[in-house]
């Protein structure tokens, strides 16, 4: 079976915690089975900015080289392809606005990290449930921007805040968040990489799953791969936890446009034996 899925969320080294060269990753992606993977590395900030887990404003044309590189080496086996993974943060608006209008990209996550010094520093209380509504309220304000096509790891704030997450405390302020990200169109990501974290399972947990698909929000799969080892890590599985909570089908973007794949199909073109060459 042809190839259809893929890998919607990796890094390079410029990010300064990621492992491995593109053309690594690209070489991983075809051993698992994809057509192809989109480059996210995470987007350079202003005045430092978290700087230790991105790269420099003055590497931008560089990461842009090192893609391009990549696609044009892999042409006709793995379609490479440029994205980015923005933080949204308050303050930062006009930054952004012009962030993703920097480049040709086909793919842009937008991303709220709660462990950041200077998110903590904004918005920590002594209360976590407080912290962790902080959180929602950010993430639907990144989708109502307008500038992404999907949110990445939409409940990463449980794994900084992990002895006191109780999601069904906050259920409300997650469906209210989910309300408003239903309104704006945007898709959001079911993160593999979750399973590796605190709370050792996929970003988002499966009950929010469930209210993500009874709102009709598209979701995207993504190893958020730091490491070429993960690239498609656990697709598989992932596809499954979508269709026991409601999912048909599964998307990924080009250009910024939405493809839609039934999730049976997509699980069939990542058994190895149906793989083509």
């Amino acid at each position: 079976m042809d190839r259809i899925l893929y890998e919607t969320h990796s890094h390079t080294t410029l990010c300064k915690h990621a492992f491995g060269t593109p053309d690594e990753y690209a070489m991983a992606a075809q051993h698992a089975g994809l057509k192809g993977l989109m480059i996210t590395c995470h987007n350079p900030m202003p005045f430092g900015f978290s700087s230790q887990v991105r790269m420099e404003m003055d590497e931008f044309d560089e990461y842009l080289d090192l893609v391009e590189c990549t696609r044009s080496a892999w042409f006709g086996r793995i379609d490479v392809r440029l994205g980015l993974e923005c933080d949204y943060f308050p303050g930062f608006e006009d930054w952004l606005e012009r962030q993703v209008k920097a480049a040709p990209y086909d793919y842009l996550l937008g991303s709220v990290h709660p462990q950041t010094g200077e998110f903590r520093e904004r918005f920590w209380t002594d209360d976590p449930y407080v912290f962790q509504r902080h959180y929602f309220e950010q993430l639907a304000l990144a989708a109502e921007t307008g500038w992404f096509d999907c949110l990445a790891h939409p409940d990463l704030v449980k794994n900084t805040t992990a002895t006191a997450w109780q999601p069904d405390l906050i259920m409300d302020d997650i469906r209210h968040c989910l309300d408003r990200v239903a309104a704006t169109g945007i898709a959001m990501e079911l993160n593999t990489s979750g399973r590796n974290k605190v709370i050792a399972e996929m970003n988002p947990f499966p009950g929010m799953l469930c209210e993500m698909a009874s709102r009709g929000i598209p979701v995207v799969i993504g190893a958020d791969a730091h490491r070429p080892e993960r690239v498609g890590e656990g697709f598989d599985d992932a596809l499954k936890l979508l269709g026991q909570c409601g999912y048909e089908s599964v998307s990924f973007f080009m250009g910024h446009q939405r493809q839609d794949v039934f999730i049976e199909q997509a699980r069939r073109s990542l058994q190895p034996s149906e793989r083509s060459s």
